[in-house]
């Protein structure tokens, strides 16, 4: 093998000649000492590029996806995993790593890369220095610690000593063109260390691939579904109102899989758009400058106007100096910040006196793109082919003044009617039904957390899985929150649901919620995590899943006779071993 020759004059920046003269010289000075000049495998074979992701919806995987065809156009054969499935000693001998990852809740890591991440971040990771990488970050600055989990794997590696190829690219919620000119613009950085000279010229002729299939429907050019079902699961008395939802998919072509993600695209409240014209005094039918639509259609369709940006924040601070805004912004911390916002939204902000004065181009440029929602599939397209089915809880909150409404939740609920809806699916390959149904599946969804487990029974049914299936399920009271009853007590008298155990919390004295029951019950539990038992939790993030979580560690320390340490070790099996998953929010 030869180094190739590469023109560093051909139209790179000067950071990526810069880039190429070094890899260039590190090549060359491996091949004259006889080592190993990449990981490209046997003399002929096509060039091995990885392409890892941390995904938690599905959004991180499906750009490592198109990058990985975009590498096979330039002679790569590249390989796609997910980050917690590449072993750290075999991470450490690749060459050539591009990394795809999301970012969880306020700053984490997502699911399926905590466990790479607690590798890669030991005192005892390996040094990098034979590896090339680019990371891309997905985000949404909407939220603390915007795209943290590619900013932390990003600098990790260049401390491990890992080159960087171009500079890590944060996005935000609207990705799919950054992502694609991110791909663009680092193919041909590694293609030039191979000697490919471009598309369709490889090294050697990479082994054939079949493209992986994309649906039509997208975010960008979502399904209109009709709502053919908007039914109240929730009683009379309960504080909630969850409501089950039926979509027909008519002929969309769309595939679905319990366990995956149904976006909904919303639409804002026209009363909510007037209130907000009515304040700032703005014509909602003039066209604001730059764009193409009315004012009072773009804040129907186009942007977020409910849940304020730190921008705006910020701006209505300068005007009207309310104390208590300047206090959390400029003194306090996020825990403040959260509890003044608790319980307002956008034009709450805006009722702050003096009355702030913004023109139509100003208060849209402090204001976020209107968002898809995503909610856990209650279905099985085994069980209800042509449709699919959502379990959501309407937000509806406020005061005497004024009642302020979750954005999609109350859209689905008070304006469709039988209309249609945006929708489109994300894939969730890492909550599936066990593909051997002989295994126990344990499943904990309070709530609305129940929806993706409704689709998984109906799905182990479908398929006459032999399994045994636990659920535990709660809520606040047993006569108006207990939602599917019927459903789970044919399941139960079907042998489809070998056991159901109820927590409903305030039907005593006692809080009873689901980790009580687990831990009630922590010996059979163990005993179904031996018999190769699959262990999932669906719903709220910030506490419950927290709550479940250090419940099994301590039930397998003590029903397993482990010490905390070991204990600890054995869940983190149960994760490698993709039989203990989450899908929270």
């Amino acid at each position: 093998m030869t180094t190739p020759f590469i023109p560093l004059d051909a139209p790179f920046t000067d950071d990526q000649r810069s880039w190429l003269a070094g890899f260039l010289a590190g090549m060359q000075t491996r091949l004259f000492s006889g080592g190993p000049a990449d990981d490209a495998g046997t003399a002929g074979a096509a060039p091995v590029l990885h392409v890892l992701y941390g995904s938690q919806t599905g959004n991180a995987e499906a750009v490592a996806e198109d990058a990985a065809a975009a590498a096979r156009t330039h002679g790569f054969a590249p390989v796609v995993c997910g980050l917690d499935d590449m072993d750290l000693d075999r991470f450490a001998a690749l060459g050539h790593v591009l990394i795809v990852t999301s970012t969880y809740g306020e700053g984490e890591m997502p699911d399926n890369a905590e466990l790479f991440w607690d590798a890669l971040s030991a005192e005892s990771a390996p040094r990098l220095e034979r590896m090339n990488f680019a990371v891309l970050a997905l985000g949404d600055t909407g939220y603390d610690g915007f795209c943290q989990a590619g900013k932390l794997l990003d600098t990790r590696l260049e401390q491990l000593g890992a080159q960087r190829i171009v500079p890590r690219v944060d996005c935000d919620v609207d990705f799919e063109d950054a992502a694609a000119a991110w791909i663009s613009e680092t193919m041909p950085l590694v293609a030039a260390v191979e000697g490919i000279v471009g598309p369709g010229s490889p090294a050697a002729p990479a082994p054939t691939a079949p493209a992986r299939p994309k649906s039509q429907w997208t975010r960008k050019n979502p399904y209109p579904a009709t709502l053919t079902t908007n039914r109240v699961l929730s009683g009379a008395g309960s504080a909630k109102e969850i409501r089950h939802y039926e979509f027909a998919l008519g002929e969309s072509g769309i595939e679905y899989e319990a366990g995956d993600a149904l976006n909904v695209v919303p639409l804002n409240d026209t009363a909510l758009v007037q209130a907000l014209l009515d304040r700032l005094r703005l014509d909602g039918s003039v066209v604001p400058a730059g764009f193409d639509s009315t004012l009072a259609h773009l804040l129907t369709y186009d942007f977020e106007i409910t849940a304020p940006s730190v921008d705006l924040l910020e701006e209505i601070e300068k005007r009207t100096r309310n104390e208590e805004l300047t206090y959390v912004l400029r003194h306090g911390d996020k825990t403040a910040l959260d509890e003044w916002l608790w319980g307002r939204d956008i034009l709450d902000v805006l009722l702050l006196e003096p009355a702030p004065e913004l023109s139509a181009e100003e208060f849209l440029s402090l204001l976020r793109p209107l968002q898809h929602r995503a909610y856990s599939i209650s279905s099985s397209p085994s069980a209800c082919d042509g449709s699919v089915h959502l379990t959501v809880a309407s937000v509806r909150y406020g005061d005497d003044d004024r009642e302020r409404h979750g954005v999609c939740s109350t859209y689905l609920a008070d304006r469709v009617g039988d209309g249609t809806v945006g929708v489109f699916v994300t894939k969730n390959k890492a909550f599936r039904v066990p593909s051997d149904d002989t295994a126990p599946m344990i499943m904990v969804g309070p709530g609305t957390g129940i929806a993706p487990f409704r689709g998984f029974l109906q799905e182990r049914r479908a398929r006459g899985a032999t399994g045994k299936n636990w659920l535990f399920f709660g809520d606040q009271r047993r006569d108006c929150d207990y939602i599917y009853e019927d459903e789970l007590a044919e399941f139960t008298a079907s042998g489809v649901l070998t056991r159901l155990d109820l927590a409903f919390s305030r039907d005593q004295a006692e809080k009873i919620y689901v980790q009580t029951r687990m831990t009630e019950h922590g010996a059979e539990l163990f005993a179904w995590l031996e018999e190769g038992g699959h262990f999932y939790i669906c719903g709220d993030a910030s506490r419950m899943a927290k709550d479940v979580d250090a419940a099994l560690h301590a039930i397998v320390a003590e029903h397993g006779g482990m010490s905390p340490e070991q204990a600890a070790e054995y869940v983190t099996a149960l994760k490698r071993e993709k039989r203990y998953v989450r899908d929270v929010y």
